[in-house]
């Protein structure tokens, strides 16, 4: 067994640690989380209203949407998000600055103390480090995002005054099963008995509806309880009140709806004009972010079918010369249908592997594509072993008008950050 760290020991040395004690990534339950939150009293959050945010896409940016427009609003507010991209501080936000090391370390050192003889995993720890911190800080406001599902996710042992379930679709279907159905079951776990469901999904699995109602939760879906519409250069949002002249978000606006949904539940007096600044100023590492405008350079963490499809739709919008794709995916993902809906925009494709034992390699990515176009040799593409290379390789095909997309994983996004761009954003 590890030694656990001493008293001055670096983050870095914490976060092996971790992953040395309880190697298996993903171990769904709430049994051993529960105990270890219940020795250290951190299932009571205190005076904090807190929001737990479940959905195959679109978690990240409500939060970012909510935390922005509740900050001008007055408020305090915590965030706990996974995965980071950059640094692991990145999980743990207060009042919108990521959460130091020392922080971490002295909730990871209590953890360690009370779990006795408990095995946590990775993300378990990292979900008790995050309640340790926000209890600590007697905040107003607490947004959780859901790591996997709801039902058996470790911010599962918090009972969460609004659920949030943002959308629905297949993802990681050995833990949520290989229907919609299921997978909206496992995200539905979130809801409480009197508490509001909110349901940015339209195409809710009549079980979810079934489910809140024989629970009790207080359901407030989208086109039904509220919904929204574009107007010329804005948009407007109709639920117990209608809002218009919203400006277009950066971040997609489905998501921004349900935001406007929460909002009208757990803060019905907060003024217009801050909900409308809150929602245009919103940005989100690695959702449709632009690195560089000339060439137009944009990092998308898609990495499912659903996400592949807003991605898609976006960059229609941008009606380049050339759409040049950097792509790297991990193996456990739906490659060949994410490969499939990008495919008929792209031209230059250049598939890489990325620096985890989970990704997909290259040339599988390559030969997807080969079975999702008709006249492949109308399409230039390429594979390589190092995003690096490939980004070397694709980068000197840019003609001008040409636009470029890195997409596939956190991972890709999180490499060309650190390699392409030298770390600068």
């Amino acid at each position: 067994m590890p030694i656990s760290p001493t008293e001055d020991a670096s983050l870095e040395t914490w976060l092996d640690y971790l992953l040395a004690i309880h190697p298996t990534e993903i171990e769904m339950g709430l049994g051993r989380v529960s105990q270890v939150a219940d020795r250290l009293g951190l299932r009571d959050l205190g005076q904090a209203k807190v929001i737990t945010v479940a959905g195959t896409n679109g978690k990240g940016t409500t939060c970012a949407m909510l935390e922005k427009v509740l900050l001008l609003s007055g408020e305090t507010v915590g965030v706990y998000s996974s995965p980071h991209m950059l640094k692991y501080n990145e999980r743990v936000r207060i009042n919108s600055c990521d959460v130091d090391d020392a922080l971490f370390i002295e909730a990871f050192s209590a953890i360690n103390q009370a779990r006795g003889d408990i095995s946590l995993s990775y993300f378990e720890f990292a979900t008790l480090a995050g309640l340790y911190i926000f209890k600590d800080a007697e905040l107003d406001v607490v947004l959780l995002e859901v790591g996997l599902g709801g039902r058996l996710d470790a911010i599962n042992i918090i009972d969460a005054d609004i659920a949030v379930i943002t959308s629905i679709d297949l993802d990681h279907q050995e833990y949520l099963g290989d229907t919609r159905e299921s997978v909206g079951m496992e995200k539905a776990g979130i809801f409480r008995a009197n508490k509001p469901a909110i349901i940015g999904e339209p195409d809710l699995p009549a079980c979810v509806v079934e489910y809140a109602n024989d629970l009790g939760a207080v359901m407030y879906r989208v086109g039904h309880e509220f919904s929204y519409r574009c107007e010329a250069s804005s948009w407007q949002f109709s639920g117990m009140k209608t809002i218009s002249d919203i400006p277009m978000p950066s971040l997609p606006l489905p998501n921004a709806a349900t935001v406007l949904a929460v909002l009208e539940l757990g803060w019905p007096q907060l003024d217009a004009d801050i909900i409308r600044k809150g929602i245009q100023a919103a940005r989100l590492s690695g959702r449709l972010e632009v690195v560089s405008k000339q060439p137009l350079i944009l990092l998308d963490v898609a990495h499912n079918p659903h996400a592949a499809r807003y991605l898609a739709n976006q960059l229609q919008g941008h009606q380049p010369k050339r759409l040049l794709a950097l792509c790297g995916m991990l193996k456990d993902k739906d490659c060949s249908e994410v490969i499939k809906i990008m495919a008929p925009q792209v031209d230059v494709w250049a598939f890489t592997r990325l620096q985890t034992d989970r990704s997909a390699s290259a040339s599988d990515l390559n030969q997807l594509l080969s079975e999702h176009v008709t006249d492949i040799e109308a399409v230039k593409s390429d594979d390589f072993d190092s995003l690096d290379v490939a980004w070397q390789s694709l980068s000197a095909e840019i003609c001008q008008g040409d636009v470029v997309i890195v997409f596939g994983s956190f991972y890709t996004v999180a490499e060309f950050k650190n390699i392409a761009l030298d770390g600068r954003e």
